[in-house]
């Protein structure tokens, strides 16, 4: 980042001084092999039109000025139809560590959001049953996302939408109740639909003891008790789970208070007076067809009862109404027909295009022993996450859902994750970290102190191969960060979190630090491995992982 925007201020400048407009087409990026210097632009050959000259002619004037005016410069190469490939000084690249140290807790970060209002809306179970370990990576990427976009500038808003009305509410009451006539010794089958965990036994069992004479009361009634303490009890669970997963909702959204509130009609009235809502065979559609759906939607069955689909319009209009710029929804890749569908709502809604988007989180298949366990929240048989984080420990179970593309499978291998070894992906990170923070240690121990300032001299020794390396790496976090919060996609700090950890403990194995010999380079190195933790202690708390001082 700091190279790229570096580069662009001085280029800009030349240009102007050219008395030439500077093209929408000129890049600025680092070249796919480093042998061809720190960055290439290709400015000379989309302004050479504009110049009346060639491209290679304008490239030679621009290369002139910029290591005349530059002195970070340290060379530039022409190359093919006009190219320019610019080499940084060494200074270039260590005054990153001043930069890292003035910076501190907030290196990395960006103004990419620009202080927009965006909600992250994720999660969002159906309060049923416990969390499972499919609901745990769906609430890492979400609050990670969080964590990005913030540090990326972006004033963000964190949300949990509670389906909290509807048919998945009656079989849980439902299905408490059953338990419950169990317990007081009716012998009934099991009917077909409902939910089978063990948890619903140990519901019912306290719906008995609250209520002794639940049994005599009318059917709805007692079916209603159930599903208001089973509703309450089990979202008191997942509020408990998310929080010790080191996640955040400061919303909690039910879906009753929108309908009581009558935001769906109000939704309805809307699109019937932009056109977008019709009566055909007594039910209400939705015209999505003008905004590229395959077909109209229903939005009210015949019967008087309302789709999901119209619930979820009228929660995004009511989102919208909030004064947000940017909503992401955070969603399991089983609903991935939805969003062209959501999409034209919010479309419908007048809304732009940009302003919504969905994340698809793929399925995580669960491993023990070389096995896959079986979930199923009906049937009872899952792992819940508070049972896995319970086993590997808060920081693996988030790192290794953040270790791949959200939406791509996962083989979340419990065995590997509890290894202490240099295959399992946080352990890697962490100890990068850790490894940091013990020769900090061992230099304080032998009288050595880092140096409280990185001056221009004690850089100056900073100047192999790999320390330039370690320093050009640490530079890129910005532009990672940005990536990250540009396509919503926090797997890219993961992944260069790893990216920074092997270059970390490639240098330590083949650069002394401590018995480097020579003070000046003993302090320098120090001060490079102090800005080496600090960008790991910032990546790892984006995705909401600790660095520890010792392992």
């Amino acid at each position: 980042m700091r190279a790229k925007t570096h580069l662009l201020s001085a280029l800009r400048t030349i240009v102007e001084g050219m008395d030439l407009t500077w093209p929408d087409k000129a890049t600025i990026e680092p070249p796919k092999d480093k042998q061809h210097g720190d960055m290439a632009a290709n400015i000379a050959m989309v302004l050479a039109k504009q110049a009346h000259v060639s491209p290679r002619d304008l490239a030679a004037r621009i290369a002139g000025a910029l290591q005349q005016n530059d002195p970070f410069i340290e060379k530039i190469d022409i190359a093919g139809p006009g190219f320019l490939n610019i080499t940084f000084t060494d200074d270039f690249w260590r005054e990153t560590v001043n930069i890292i140290e003035k910076a501190g807790d907030r290196y990395g970060s960006v103004s990419y959001g620009c202080g927009k209002r965006a909600q992250v809306e994720y999660v969002s179970a159906n309060p049923t049953g416990p969390l499972h370990i499919g609901h745990g990576r769906g609430a890492a990427v979400g609050d990670s996302l969080t964590r990005v976009l913030r540090f990326a500038g972006y004033d963000v808003e964190t949300e949990y939408y509670i389906n909290d009305a509807g048919r998945q509410m009656y079989i849980l009451g439902f299905s408490v109740l059953f338990r419950a006539k169990q317990l007081s010794g009716q012998d009934l089958p099991d009917p077909e639909d409902f939910y089978r965990g063990e948890y619903i036994k140990d519901i019912a069992a306290v719906v008995l003891k609250l209520h002794p004479n639940l049994m005599e009361l009318p059917e709805q009634e007692a079916l209603e008790i159930c599903r208001d303490y089973a509703l309450n009890d089990i979202l008191d669970g997942i509020k408990k789970d998310l929080a010790d997963f080191n996640v955040e909702h400061q919303v909690w959204f039910s879906e009753k208070s929108l309908l009581a509130e009558g935001a769906v009609d109000k939704t309805f009235d809307r699109l019937r007076a932009a056109g977008l809502a019709f009566e055909q065979d007594g039910a209400l559609w939705f015209r999505t067809t003008d905004f590229g759906d395959d077909k109209d939607r229903v939005l009210k069955k015949s019967d008087g009862l309302l789709t999901y689909f119209a619930s979820d319009i009228a929660y995004h209009d009511n989102k919208y109404d909030r004064g947000f710029d940017l909503c992401v929804d955070i969603w399991g890749a089983d609903h991935h027909g939805y969003v062209p569908r959501m999409r034209a709502a919010v479309e419908a809604l007048g809304k732009p295009k940009e302003s919504f988007d969905v994340i698809l989180v793929q399925l995580v298949n669960l491993l023990r022993g070389g096995e896959q366990v079986a979930m199923s929240t009906r049937a009872g048989t899952f792992d819940t996450l508070e049972e896995v984080v319970r086993e590997v420990g808060r920081d693996a179970a988030r790192f290794m859902f953040l270790s791949r593309k959200s939406d791509s499978h996962l083989d979340f291998d419990l065995d590997l994750v509890k290894q202490q070894s240099m295959d399992n992906p946080v352990y890697y990170v962490q100890y990068a970290h850790a490894r940091i923070a013990s020769v900090i240690r061992k230099a304080e121990e032998r009288g050595m102190t880092v140096p409280a300032k990185a001056t221009p001299a004690l850089l100056a020794a900073l100047g192999n191969a790999d320390e330039l390396d370690m320093l050009r790496l640490l530079e890129q976090f910005e532009d990672v960060v940005e990536a990250a919060a540009r396509q919503l996609a926090p797997h890219h700090v993961s992944f260069y979190m790893q990216d920074v950890a092997s270059a970390l403990h490639r240098f330590y194995a083949n650069n002394p630090v401590l018995n480097a010999g020579d003070e000046s380079v003993v302090a320098a190195r120090l001060l490079l491995l102090k800005s080496v933790a600090c960008v790991i202690r910032n990546g790892l708390n984006l995705l909401g992982v600790s660095a520890p001082e010792s392992m």
